[in-house]
C-alpha cells in the first residue's frame, strides 16, 4: 500500500493485486481509494485469467513489475505478466525457495531483480513524507495502548487493517 502512494505521487500505475485468503476485500477498497487504477482479489481468478486482466489493464503488460507480496502465485504471477524486455522487482519476502517460469522469463528477457525492502530507500521514504508529497496516515487503521498488545496482534492475526500502531509510552 506504501508503494501505491507513492506511485500516485509520481504518476505511475499501480495495479494491487490481493492474494492473501484471511483477509477481506476492504484491502481492495483501501488501495482503490489511494489511487490503485486496478484491484482484484486473484483467489477468485485462474492464474491464466489474472494474466490477460493485467495485461489488457496495461496495455501489453507492466515495463517494470513491483512484487511486494513474496508469494510464489504472486511471484509467477508478476513475471508471467511482465512485457517482455521489461523488469519485475521482487521486494515481498516470501518461502526461500519458489517455483518460477524462468524460461519464460528468459526467452522473453524479462530482468528479474532482487532488493531487500529497506537498502538505500529510507532517505528517499522520509524526504517524501517529510514534505507533505506522500501521506502516510491512511494507512494507520488501528491504535492500541500497550496494554491492549495482545488484541492488537489478534487484530492483525484476522487481518484487519492495513498499519496496527502499538504506542509504546505515555508521550505525545
Amino acid at each position: 500500500m506504501r508503494l501505491l502512494i507513492t506511485n500516485r505521487r509520481l504518476m505511475v500505475m499501480s495495479i494491487y493485486l490481493e492474494s492473501n485468503y484471511d483477509i477481506s476485500d476492504s484491502r481492495l477498497d483501501t488501495a482503490r481509494s489511494l489511487g490503485a487504477d486496478y484491484a482484484v482479489n486473484i483467489k477468485n481468478h485462474t492464474e491464466l485469467e489474472m494474466i490477460k486482466e493485467i495485461v489488457q489493464a496495461t496495455n501489453g503488460g507492466p515495463n517494470i513489475t513491483i512484487e511486494c507480496c513474496g508469494a510464489e502465485a504472486s511471484v509467477r504471477l508478476g513475471i508471467l505478466s511482465t512485457k517482455s524486455g521489461g523488469v519485475i522487482c521482487l521486494v515481498g519476502c516470501g518461502p526461500d525457495e519458489v517455483k518460477i517460469p524462468i524460461i519464460n522469463a528468459s526467452a522473453r528477457e524479462v530482468d528479474i531483480r532482487g532488493i531487500f525492502r529497506y537498502a538505500n530507500c529510507y532517505p528517499i521514504a522520509l524526504d517524501l513524507v517529510a514534505t507533505g508529497r506522500v501521506n502516510v496516515k491512511p494507512l494507520v487503521t488501528h491504535r492500541f495502548s500497550l496494554s491492549e498488545t495482545v488484541k492488537a496482534f489478534e487484530t492483525a492475526k484476522e487481518g484487519k487493517g492495513i498499519k496496527i500502531m502499538i504506542k509504546c509510552s505515555n508521550a505525545a
